[in-house]
């Protein structure tokens, strides 16, 4: 396989420009002392990240109303019982990839 120069330093770049956002900021953290109020704040980040994502894909806008997605809704009850009983993450993803998968196999059968 024979890359041009051109391309294969349009890839090096766009490598650069996608890695440095996300690695400075570790480093630059790293070196730094939080007060314990910011890494509490911090702390539930993630948890309000992860709500705004499931709740968007929750809802769906058709024309000027706003309905629900069943079948993602449907997905989010094995889901979270699996969260709070197991806490365990991988637990969690793996209930929440399989119950996904089998409600959009069924969709596909019963169509």
């Amino acid at each position: 396989m024979n890359v041009h120069p051109q391309v294969l330093m349009v890839i090096i770049g766009c490598m650069v420009v996608t890695a440095l956002p996300r690695i400075l900021p570790f480093i630059i953290m790293h070196r730094l002392q939080m007060p314990q109020l910011a890494l509490r704040w911090l702390s539930y980040i993630p948890i309000c990240i992860l709500t705004a994502l499931v709740i968007e894909s929750t809802l769906i806008q058709q024309d000027r109303r706003v309905d629900l997605d069943y079948e993602t809704l449907t997905a989010i009850v094995p889901t979270l019982a699996t969260a709070v009983l197991s806490k365990s993450l991988l637990a969690t993803v793996a209930v929440g990839i399989l119950t996904m998968a089998a409600l959009r196999l069924l969709s596909i059968f019963a169509a």
